[in-house]
């Protein structure tokens, strides 16, 4: 039979956290925060890790090309993130630097994050789309390759198409009609000039 003790033990509540660090920690730095956690009562704490640089920081959102140092803690007693932060900064560093998230909404965002990853799998291939039957296949050898060697580009097509009913006579433009030679203006007679005195014959 467990003694009182465990069972005290067994039911005693921890609040669990992740507390996330942007860009380069100095090495002293968790072992430093750490002892300002005491506070809160630490039950346990993990080592850190740290992610590769990434360009998007979905906890930094303000921050880009950078890398991520985490840490999990579970407390006796609760902690808000202003508080670590403060702590933060007690020891040199930028409160605007430090995330505290609790362990149920980093769990949370987990598993949204592999059922994503999960749905999207072989999203391509896997198709409820009919395999392309002997008349689709020779349309894609137009759109497959080179594109420069594209039928289209290449002329292959023509539109020399015969229509029902047949051909369209062309159009008769300005050029079509017959053009004279003699000017309007030749057989227009000029009424004489008056006589006058520098021109007495008109």
């Amino acid at each position: 039979m467990k003694k009182f003790h465990h069972y005290l033990a067994e039911s005693e509540r921890t609040y669990d956290y992740r507390i996330k660090i942007l860009g380069d920690v100095p090495p002293t730095f968790i072992k430093d925060l750490e002892q300002k956690l005491e506070q809160f009562d630490i039950v346990k704490m993990s080592g850190k890790k740290t992610t590769p640089v990434q360009r998007l920081l979905k906890d930094f959102p303000e921050a880009e090309n950078d890398m991520v140092t985490s840490v999990d803690v579970s407390f006796r007693y609760p902690a808000i993130e202003p508080q670590i932060q403060q702590l933060a900064q007690l020891l040199g560093f930028s409160p605007n630097r430090i995330r505290l998230l609790t362990q149920a909404y980093v769990d949370s965002m987990d598993k949204e994050i592999s059922d994503i990853t999960a749905q999207n799998k072989d999203l391509i291939a896997d198709t409820d789309y009919p395999a392309p039957d002997a008349e689709q296949q020779a349309l894609k050898k137009d759109y497959s390759g080179d594109p420069y060697k594209h039928a289209v580009l290449q002329n292959a097509y023509r539109s020399d198409f015969t229509v029902a009913g047949g051909k369209t006579p062309p159009a008769k433009t300005t050029n079509d009609i017959k053009q004279d030679t003699k000017s309007p203006m030749t057989d227009i007679k000029r009424t004489p000039k008056p006589a006058t005195f520098a021109t007495p014959r008109g």
